[in-house]
């Protein structure tokens, strides 16, 4: 069976920084602890799937008290994120992975939705041969990427963050001749629009009402409340590490 690689990439939730296009539904501070506790639900995933290695890839340091936490409540390395764009660098942090391992799966922390059992496809396409392996999204990016070698091409110029991002990712895999499937396709948690399919899940998130979604999603609830509060108090801007203000 060969070795991989899990790939998890996170922004630490910075008020006001983190998913910031879903401000306007959110408020900064409701946002903020939206985005961590989907970080915590895509750790939580990874480690019930994989037995194999995982890292968090940071920004915008490793520094950070919640990565901190992170390392400390699941045991996953932290590694600080390099490059002048998304693409550099997720291509940066595949090159970095591949260095050690037979392949490596990268994904994000949008998709409320993600299941080990998605994670387990994933890995289990990998382990069969395949050059790559894609977890589609609804709204034309993908949440899941796995490769079993650098291919800085898929990376190179492309409209992130747009509708395009899947077909052009899909035609630059049969450009390249790499060998490629797909896992089932899932809704992303980016913009007010998405909300409407995570009804249940976010049910009063806002800076006033954020707390039942922690509970509902594994987050920073029940015995790691004291741990969520001094993260929280901590959380801390880009620029120097101190407190944001109200």
């Amino acid at each position: 069976m060969s070795r991989g690689s899990i790939i998890i990439f996170a922004r630490a939730p910075i008020p006001g920084a983190a998913k910031t296009r879903l401000i306007p539904a959110l408020g900064k501070h409701g946002t903020a602890q939206l985005h961590a506790s989907l970080v915590e639900h895509t750790l939580s995933r990874v480690c019930e799937a994989s037995p194999t290695n995982a890292m968090l890839w940071c920004t915008p340091s490793i520094q950070h008290p919640f990565f901190r936490y992170c390392h400390n409540q699941y045991g996953i390395t932290l590694h600080e994120q390099k490059g002048k764009d998304l693409g550099a660098r997720m291509h940066h942090a595949f090159s970095s992975a591949l260095h050690n391992s037979s392949w490596a799966i990268l994904l994000g922390t949008d998709c409320p939705n993600l299941s080990a059992d998605d994670l387990t496809l994933a890995i289990e396409t990998m382990q069969s041969g395949a050059d790559a392996v894609v977890g589609p999204a609804f709204d034309g990016g993908y949440y899941l990427l796995g490769l079993r070698k650098p291919a800085e091409a898929l990376f190179n110029n492309m409209p992130w963050g747009t509708d395009e991002v899947w077909n052009l990712t899909r035609q630059r895999l049969l450009d390249l001749d790499l060998e490629h499937a797909t896992i089932p396709w899932q809704h992303d948690l980016d913009r007010p629009e998405d909300l409407k399919h995570f009804d249940g899940l976010l049910a009063g998130s806002s800076d006033q009402g954020v707390a039942p979604m922690y509970d509902s999603m594994d987050g920073w609830g029940r015995s790691k409340r004291d741990a969520r509060a001094e993260a929280e108090i901590q959380c801390l801007d880009a620029s120097g590490f101190r407190p944001v203000p109200e």
